[in-house]
């Protein structure tokens, strides 16, 4: 195999990214419809402690074989970059054993350690292989990521999720008539199974190439100097900041774990009705608030070696510019999604989940969406620019206002479940203006208002105020020709519509470039040529 460009193999990872995301939405869908808030609430309830261990498993290796490989197999070390490689193997195949042994022989313990519902011992128990089988998947991900190949990752990744679904939708049919506890174990259960498929594919990658990079590495001559130990020790000083920073979002996740159950029957919640609202909150409103992740992030990828590369060459405009792009066109994702979620709630709760309940949730998380953005493309950037212990630091401080505001909100009778969104959306909004606050003071980065806030806000509430009152018509309109699914194409079109309004508008405000519409992939020649034709663009 080949390695790809840098923009191909982000292109490839972006693309495999909303496949996954889009698998992982139907399985959102298919999972509340069969289980319901509670079911989705237990099977929510193992994430949080698994998502930590597989952080203190993987320990931030993967990340490191990757740039020590690339390093090695740049001077020509294929030796070096395979003993890199096996070493590394030998490491995450035993972490990854004994934390899947800890999570499966102490779920009880952890349950109750938490103040869990009991029933979520399941789920615990069944989700402990995956831990194992996703730690020596990262081993092989990150070889082939060293050597700039990014589509086995990529393919690894939709095979996880597509067997991954499978898997736990068949095992929640079967094990259903067990019970809510045993059906949610089984969705569990699906992780594994999905694991095992990406595993399997990444190791028959390696059997193809192995013949081929093992004989170039039999041709070199000089031999690899650096022992074992030395590996190991090189390993581990590139792993262990990487998992310090990794295990910040699955330890705020723990603590919503701990607090929001707790503080919900505090309010005068049941623990099965605080269960389900949990679920309403992590397992319903949460993965469409993440939805636009998916752009930022792969913004992300592109923007750490742009920043790093307009550093190295010392050129400050090009650098501030940069930065200023970055941020900008996250806000000009961010609010409209905003809107969007916030006034479509109920519709597209009761579309996606039929849980109109939960829309009281998602509309309360809904203005998390721009500081969520925000913060992953400012982390990006203070990685770019070396700092990368910054945005650490920033999601600490933003996970302490998150947790004291979750504590005090959360028991409110009024607020309960919203109160514990809302904690959230603050959380991130300190840690993203802590982060642009320190590209501020490191790089004096231009913010020109006007620009950035001022007509996306112009723009967005324009949108809102169009879909406020087109929903409602368009379900009037649609009720007496397809009655109770008159809702589900009303909100269709209106986020459709409202994509339209907001792009307009915006183009009319001037609040859209020439330049901005180029950076979309694909299609940003061709609407350039539209909004030119109709006079749209003013630069």
């Amino acid at each position: 195999m080949t390695k790809q460009s840098f923009v191909k193999g982000a292109a490839i990872l972006t693309i495999a990214g909303f496949f996954v995301r889009a698998a992982g939405a139907l399985f959102r869908i298919a999972l509340a419809a069969l289980i319901g808030d509670e079911g989705v609430g237990l099977y929510q309830m193992s994430y949080p402690v698994y998502s930590i261990m597989l952080a203190v498993s993987t320990a931030g290796i993967p990340t490191a074989i990757s740039k020590l490989v690339a390093e090695n197999l740049t001077y020509g070390n294929y030796r070096g970059a395979y003993r890199i490689f096996t070493t590394a193997k030998i490491i995450l195949f035993l972490s990854g054993f004994l934390f899947s042994l800890l999570l499966f022989a102490g779920a009880e313990y952890i349950v109750a350690v938490f103040g869990l519902d009991p029933r979520a011992v399941y789920s615990l128990a069944a989700i402990s292989p995956a831990i194992f089988l996703v730690t020596l998947m990262s081993a092989y991900r990150g070889f082939f990521q060293g050597q700039q190949q990014m589509r086995p990752t990529a393919v690894s990744q939709v095979a996880e999720q597509i067997f991954r679904v499978i898997a736990a939708v068949i095992l929640i049919v079967v094990l259903l008539p067990r019970g809510i506890a045993h059906a949610a174990a089984g969705a569990s259960i699906g992780a594994a199974a999905g694991a095992f498929c990406g595993l399997f594919y990444l190791i028959i990658m390696w059997w193809r190439q192995k013949g081929s990079f093992l004989a170039i590495m039999r041709k070199q001559k000089s031999a690899d100097q650096e022992t074992a130990l030395q590996i190991v020790r090189n390993i581990f000083a590139l792993a262990i900041p990487i998992t310090v920073g990794s295990l910040v979002m699955p330890l705020i996740n723990l603590v919503d774990l701990s607090l929001v159950p707790r503080r919900l029957q505090l309010a005068g919640f049941s623990m099965e009705r605080a269960t389900a609202l949990y679920g309403q909150l992590t397992g319903m409103a949460a993965p469409l608030v993440h939805i636009p992740t998916i752009i930022t992030l792969a913004l992300a990828i592109s923007l750490v070696p742009a920043v790093s590369e307009a550093l190295a060459l010392g050129r400050k405009r090009l650098l501030q510019e940069r930065e200023y792009m970055a941020v900008r066109v996250t806000v000009l994702l961010g609010l409209p999604c905003v809107a969007g979620l916030y006034i479509l709630a109920e519709p597209l709760c009761l579309l996606l989940y039929n849980n109109g309940k939960a829309g009281a949730v998602l509309a309360a998380l809904a203005p998390g969406v721009v500081f969520l953005t925000l913060y992953q493309t400012t982390a990006a950037i203070l990685q770019g620019l070396g700092r990368s212990i910054d945005p650490v630091a920033a999601l600490f401080w933003g996970a302490l206002v998150k947790i004291g505001l979750t504590w005090v909100l959360t028991a409110h009778p009024f607020l309960h479940i919203r109160g514990a969104a809302l904690a959230t959306v603050l959380g991130f909004a300190t840690a993203a203006l802590l982060n642009v606050s320190r590209i501020q003071s490191l790089t004096a980065m231009p913010l020109r208002p006007l620009e950035t806030i001022v007509k996306p806000l112009l723009a967005t509430a324009v949108m809102g105020a169009g879909i406020f009152y087109l929903y409602p018509f368009l379900e009037s309109l649609f009720l007496p020709y397809i009655q109770g699914r008159a809702g589900d194409i009303a909100v269709l079109l209106s986020v459709a519509f409202g994509a339209v309004f907001y792009l307009l508008f915006l183009l009319l405000l001037g609040g859209i470039r020439r330049s901005d519409l180029l950076i979309i992939p694909g299609a940003g020649q061709f609407l350039v040529r539209v909004a030119e034709k109709f006079h749209l663009l003013r630069s």
